[in-house]
């Protein structure tokens, strides 16, 4: 069974770098040739996909957030992280990681995802 735990600074300030990072666990086998994406949910507002990294390393962005996100793997820790530059108070939500066996782009459905983080609350705040 695959688990993902998300962790992060909990408070950012505007115009700093946000990074977060998913840890993954019990990924073998099938599971190690996964997907995995981050999605976040601001407050009263939908999901919003924002990228995702396959198991070879290939990334994919939404085209609103390319300029400014970044998503890696570190294989040696289990996790994958995201990097999100110049942070504004409209990127406070919950991030959420997530993983899938087939590639999702775009798509924040999630039915669609096999596996799917808590989440971890993201206030960008003076």
């Amino acid at each position: 069974q695959v688990q993902l735990q998300e962790s992060g600074p909990g408070l950012v300030k505007p115009s700093q770098t946000l990074f977060l990072a998913c840890t993954v666990s019990g990924a073998s086998g099938p599971t190690a040739f996964y997907y995995w994406a981050w999605i976040r949910q601001p407050p009263g507002k939908g999901l919003e996909w924002m990228g995702v990294i396959s198991y070879t390393g290939s990334t994919y962005y939404s085209p609103s957030l390319k300029s400014r996100t970044s998503i890696a793997r570190d294989t040696s820790k289990n996790q994958f992280t995201l990097q999100l530059l110049s942070v504004t108070p409209e990127h406070t939500a919950v991030y959420c990681c997530a993983a899938s066996k087939t590639l999702i782009i775009g798509t924040s459905d999630k039915k669609l995802y096999d596996y799917w983080g808590q989440g971890t609350q993201i206030t960008i705040s003076s």
